[in-house]
């Protein structure tokens, strides 16, 4: 049978609905509340029985498909994927990556600047279209190997990456540093051909193929604190995902 754990939600609290919402399923599905398998009541039924808009309620679960705790099946509903979910916590950068790996990452500034907020990186920073924010482009390095083209947007009153030495250092830890810590992301990867600027930078042809990634990373709270472009050289990197059917 369908079923919820039992949801409190502190309306005054600066965490959002739907991210309350997500946690205390979260938390049901890991503690065995929720057994996999479990089908959980419907978006209507909780978004009325909860007090919240369908929306806000839609948002909640996809947050947990997502993160593959929830799956939807046309013709039975959300279930339960699986009871223990082993995934980090915190988010990590391809810095943090090659780190990780062995690796030593080089990164080469092409510009930090203060720069008028276009239409897609106000919205997806939550931000004025116009608005100051700043401006991040590097070109990171394996050794001698060009790998990645990052170009990155943060709100202007975030963090002062003036003072930042981004040469030596992730723009993640210089997030965290400064006690921003970034719970959730939503990524969008994608391929596309390079243009004559990117295949100089990147030591490829022009036109070549490019593997993409689209990034949009928020706080505990909800805000969104970084919006990044990146293009890689699909010979050198790649991405690992795991799926489950729906």
């Amino acid at each position: 049978m369908p079923g919820r754990p039992a949801i409190t939600l502190d309306r005054s609290s600066p965490i959002p609905l739907y991210f309350q919402v997500a946690e205390q399923f979260e938390e049901a599905i890991l503690s065995g509340t929720i057994a996999p398998g479990d089908r959980i009541d419907n978006e209507v039924d909780l978004a009325r029985d909860l007090g919240l808009s369908r929306p806000t309620m839609r948002q909640a679960i996809q947050t947990l498909v997502d993160k593959g705790m929830l799956v939807r099946k046309r013709g039975v509903g959300t279930q339960v994927v699986h009871g223990k979910v082993r995934r980090s916590v915190e988010l990590t950068s391809l810095y943090d990556d090659l780190t990780r790996a062995g690796q030593e990452p080089r990164t080469e500034i092409l510009h930090l600047r203060r720069s008028p907020a276009d239409e897609e990186t106000a919205q997806e920073l939550q931000v004025a279209e116009g608005a100051e924010v700043w401006s991040l482009e590097r070109l990171r390095f394996v050794g001698d190997e060009p790998l990645a083209l990052m170009c990155n947007y943060l709100p202007i009153g975030l963090v002062d990456l003036d003072g930042a030495d981004l040469e030596h250092d992730g723009l993640y830890a210089t997030l965290r540093r400064s006690g921003i810590l970034i719970r959730v992301a939503r990524q969008r990867i994608g391929c596309r051909r390079a243009t004559t600027a990117e295949a100089t930078r990147l030591g490829e042809r022009r036109g070549s193929p490019l593997l993409t990634m689209q990034r949009t990373a928020y706080d505990d709270a909800g805000q969104a604190v970084e919006f990044g472009r990146h293009a890689y050289r699909p010979e050198l990197y790649s991405f690992d995902l795991t799926l489950v059917e729906r």
